[in-house]
């Protein structure tokens, strides 16, 4: 269990007691604003930061954890501003055309330095995109990017596919004395 979280129920906090749902509202805009500035300003696309914010969600509990965010701002404020990132990468990626996550999926291929068929038949047999989904996320929304995903990963299968190289022509080499 998070610290916060029994620091909280064991000994409330004296600034807790007047902290306002605006101002922890305005917390976790601001811690936001933080993550976006210097962390996720720095992955060009939506698939990358989907994959980057939920990593930094505990499969357990379900609540993120940021070290450097926490301590700017708190557990539950880095937590939640986490949240609202992964869900809005997830919307960004969502609607994303078809072409562009082909797009993106190749680039995070290429980033992980993987053969790309290896890479293609990992994502095929295990699946991780499944568990990138932020909590409570619709059912169908989270089908129809899994759609997406599973078409782009045969798109790109399409492009990699190892063909054996052709048989080499055969040459006629001049004699030296022609």
């Amino acid at each position: 269990m998070p610290s916060w979280i029994i620091r909280r129920a064991a000994v409330p906090r004296y600034e807790d007691a007047f902290m306002t749902a605006p101002s922890k509202h305005m917390d976790v805009q601001a811690a936001s604003r933080d993550l976006r500035l210097r962390t996720l300003s720095f992955m060009a696309h939506p698939l990358d930061r989907l994959i980057y914010l939920a990593s930094t969600r505990d499969y357990n509990t379900g609540l993120y954890h940021h070290e450097g965010l926490a301590s700017r701002f708190s557990d539950e404020v880095a937590c939640e501003a986490l949240a609202d990132g992964h869900r809005e990468a997830f919307r960004q990626l969502l609607t994303s055309s078809l072409e562009d996550i082909v797009t993106q999926l190749q680039g995070y291929m290429e980033c992980s330095r993987i053969d790309p068929m290896d890479f293609i038949a990992a994502w095929r047999s295990l699946k991780p995109y499944r568990v990138v989904v932020p909590a409570q996320t619709d059912s169908l929304c989270a089908e129809f990017l899994f759609s997406n995903l599973r078409i782009a990963l045969a798109i790109l299968e399409s492009r990699f596919r190892r063909t054996p190289p052709a048989a080499p022509a055969a040459s006629q080499h001049r004699s030296p004395d022609r």
